[in-house]
């Protein structure tokens, strides 16, 4: 019976060390190994409760602890408040999403649609923080409300 006691406590023993190495390894390049997500979703709220943007993708890769590449993503951005009404929607087949600067880039197209217009274009940055949509190439807008003395 103690022989077999020991027995069971070596292997214990040895499975927890190797658990160890392997999680430690698996901790440092978890960023590296980890497959895509499929039809991911990150809602964001505001301190009292309510949503402030909610990020959607088909496929999410990890690149970095920072930063995620997405395919399809669809950002809508909501007023903040408990009329939770859509402000914005951002759409762009490929980008690459920041969690710390809380930024949204993309090389290619994007469309951003709003109530008052659309603007399309090409190598792209969204910023969270004050709701900032930089368009460095072919950038389109339309309004969808009457301009009225714009060049004065």
């Amino acid at each position: 019976m103690k022989f077999r006691l020991f027995i069971l406590c070596v292997t214990v023993l040895g499975l927890a060390a190797g658990s160890a190495s392997l999680l430690s390894q698996v901790k440092s390049d978890s960023t590296n190994t980890l497959p895509p997500g499929l039809q991911w979703k990150l809602p964001l709220f505001t301190k009292e409760g309510f949503r402030s943007m909610s990020l959607r993708g088909d496929r999410v890769i990890p690149i970095g602890s920072d930063r995620i590449d997405v395919d399809n993503i669809e950002i809508m951005v909501f007023s903040g408040d408990k009329k939770q009404t859509v402000s914005t929607i951002l759409l762009s087949p490929k980008a690459s999403y920041y969690a710390k600067a809380a930024e949204v880039k993309g090389s290619g197209e994007v469309r951003v649609i709003r109530d008052n217009g659309e603007i399309s274009g090409e190598n792209w940055q969204y910023k969270r923080v004050g709701e900032k949509i930089s368009i460095r190439r072919n950038a389109r807008v339309v309004f969808k409300e009457q301009v009225t003395d714009m060049l004065r």
